[in-house]
């Protein structure tokens, strides 16, 4: 039976304030029974990040072609010889880069022609050339990525973050994966795995309705919120009963975050209110909602709400960087990210923000220096290369370096675990000391393993 709306407000509201419920006694209750999981949390020591945008090009950016200039394998195009770099020896064809290089920023860095835009960029950028993973398939390479595990499911780091830091605005979940399509490993990028459930990312796509059901079910006037009242002393009385149950305990923080959301969540969504400026800084039309200048600026704006962790994903698991038929594409790709990254670095620098948040780009691998398929190049985890902006890394410098054709680490390796540990410290984190014990011993983003690379830290 359909209760009309005005009726079921009276009836809840002799229920709480009569029957079952003392009046005043709701919200005294609320007070006391609830204990929010998210609230701030001081690092291990004073940190230069409050927050982090990690940008994750999928499907394995060819590091000779953006950010590792070799100007030996531009002379040694055709040339047969042997891989190396911890694979097979076999015989394969060089490639040489597709596109010119050329120094960016005061610093000089060179950077090639696919990234015009973050070239300019380079005096805030603390590129990685000597990144090194631990397997060449994409969704291992890809879970390594965000979990440090490259072979069993782990919390991401965002779920890490989130963990070590709690939230600073209680009305947003504290980590967001803006992610209009699954990259490979799929979920696991922003799952919490055996932290507790609400240190789980919460996915945005993009379009008309980034988060389902978002507005709110009725316009009654404080009905919605009585209903919740009620709702929360009762849920948090059944968890007193079961301490121990983080998926209860996620549940009702996530009604409770989803009633916030309802206001708070749709004003960050709104790009419309951004200037025209503004969003011509990202490569943006009015009314776009769809592109990758989108997901970067919603990232800002979700930042300077006090989101701790924004992922933004770039490609999908059947649509990405993975060019093994023909190098040509990645000026596809370059294109649609180019502008908005840069755009997100200079925007967060005009307002002060980038000096307190990280932002992070990062792949999965590199690619082969050789031919894979016809004209494109293969998977290559031996070395590849990243990059920090803001939140205390050191801009304008490059680190590391890859041989002369790009196939192994020659100098300053940073492997997988050094990049999550060096990304915690900005955060105020020893890494070894973040960690959660789950069956029967203590698990940490790093494994047993990571060093920070202190050249990286301004």
């Amino acid at each position: 039976m359909n209760v009309p709306l005005h009726p079921r407000r009276e009836i809840l509201r002799s229920f709480v304030g009569g029957s079952l419920l003392m009046p005043g006694l709701l919200s005294q209750l609320l007070a006391e029974a609830k204990v929010d999981p998210l609230l701030p949390k001081q690092p291990h020591f004073p940190a230069k990040a409050k927050r982090v945008i990690f940008i994750f090009s999928n499907g394995g950016v060819s590091h000779m072609d953006t950010f590792d200039h070799k100007p030996e394998l531009f002379k040694a195009d055709g040339k047969k010889t042997g891989m190396g770099g911890g694979l097979s020896n076999q015989q394969r064809v060089l490639l040489k880069p597709g596109w010119q290089f050329k120094p960016g920023g005061k610093c000089g860095t060179l950077v090639s022609d696919l990234f015009p835009h973050l070239r300019e960029m380079m005096d805030d950028i603390c590129l990685i050339r000597s990144m090194k993973g631990e397997d060449n398939e994409h969704a291992n390479a890809t879970l390594g990525m965000h979990t440090g595990s490259f072979f069993f499911s782990r919390p991401s780091i965002g779920s890490w973050v989130s963990y070590g830091l709690g939230t600073m605005n209680s009305n947003l979940p504290s980590f967001v994966a803006l992610a209009p399509q699954m990259p490979y490993a799929g979920t696991q990028i922003f799952n919490n795995d055996f932290l507790p459930a609400y240190h789980q990312g919460v996915r945005v796509v993009d379009g008309k309705e980034p988060i389902a059901d978002l507005d709110r079910r009725t316009r009654q006037k404080g009905l919605q919120e009585l209903e919740l009242g009620l709702a929360d002393v009762l849920n948090n009385k059944h968890l007193s009963t079961r301490a121990g149950d983080s998926d209860l305990s996620a549940r009702i923080r996530t009604f409770e975050t989803a009633f916030h959301m309802q206001t708070e969540a749709q004003d960050a969504f709104d790009v419309n209110k951004e200037s025209d400026a503004t969003l011509a800084m990202y490569g943006m039309k009015r009314g776009d909602n769809e592109s990758l200048g989108w997901q970067c600026i919603v990232a800002r704006r979700l930042a300077e709400r006090g989101v701790r962790f924004i992922e933004v994903v770039d490609g999908s698991s059947s649509k990405n960087w993975d060019d093994h038929a023909d190098m040509a594409k990645h000026a596809d790709h370059a294109k649609r990210v180019d502008q908005p990254i840069a755009g997100l670095l200079r925007d967060l620098k005009e307002r002060g923000m980038l000096q307190d948040t990280l932002v992070v780009w990062t792949t999965e691998f590199g690619r082969t220096p050789g031919v894979d398929g016809s004209k494109g190049r293969g998977h290559h985890s031996a070395c590849f290369s990243s990059w920090l902006a803001g939140g205390g890394a050191k801009g304008g410098i490059a680190h590391g370096e890859t041989d002369e054709l790009g196939a192994t680490v020659a100098k300053d390796k940073v492997h997988v675990h050094d990049f999550h540990a060096t990304i915690l410290h900005l955060l105020g984190f020893d890494h070894t000391k973040l960690t959660y014990r789950h069956g029967g011993r203590d698990y940490r983003l790093t494994d047993v393993f990571g060093n920070v690379v202190s050249e990286l830290l301004a």
